[in-house]
Parts: structure tokens; sequence; C-alpha cells
């Protein structure tokens, strides 16, 4: 029996396996007064193996928005677009190549509804 052995491979993905990557984080939020559920109408498959998620959170990570608006005052949800990347894809390229889909759905939403999104291209591992 070997005293040290290296298992680091057993632990680490194959080169050539795809890879889950987020492509875009941010919230999304409309009045309290609506009833919307902007779970339901946004989250889904957006692209072959890319995904919006939309989570309902408990209160906003933040007191007021840019505009002044108590956050209290909103319903506010975290939004994840997570693909799933095959290898020798580009996040950055299949971001910018899904942004007009993520655009147009939220577009899609009541005037009242805001969302801030930032470019993320991180690996979940």
């Amino acid at each position: 029996m070997s005293a040290d052995r290296d298992d680091r491979d057993l632990w680490e993905e194959p080169a050539d396996a795809p890879r889950a990557v987020k492509l875009l984080q941010g919230y999304v939020w409309h009045p309290r007064d609506q009833e919307l559920d902007l779970n339901e109408e946004l989250s889904g498959e957006v692209a072959p193996d890319v995904h919006l998620l939309v989570d309902a959170m408990p209160r906003a990570p933040f007191t007021f928005f840019d505009d002044g608006t108590p956050s209290d005052t909103q319903v506010v949800y975290q939004l994840t677009l997570l693909a799933k990347v095959k290898p020798g894809v580009d996040p950055a390229r299949l971001l910018v190549e899904i942004a007009p889909t993520v655009e147009a759905l939220l577009d899609s939403t009541p005037k009242s509804v805001g969302w801030q999104l930032m470019e993320d291209l991180r690996e979940v591992g």
C-alpha cells in the first residue's frame, strides 16, 4: 500500500465534460400590490442547455432602489442565467447569443417590473 497517493484526479471533472456556468446574476422586482409570479412567467429553458432561474427572496439585499424606492414595497427575486457549456464553447460568446432572448422575456413583463443584471461568467462547482 502506497503511503502518499495523489487522488485529485478522482475529484476533477474530465477536460472534455460539459461544465455549468452562470452567465448572468441579478434581481428582478415588482410592487407588492401586484399579483405576479415572475418565477412562473420567466423561469425555464431559454435555449438548449440554458436555463433562467428566478427565486423569490424573503427581502431585498438592499434597503432602497437607485431611484429611492424602499425595497420593502417590492417583491424581489434573484435571477440567474445558467448554462451547461460544452468544451470549446466560450461562455461570453454564448451570453452574447442568448442575451436578446432574455431581454425579450424581461421586456414582455408589465412596465412596473424592474431588473438589474450583471454578467457573471463563473463556473458553478
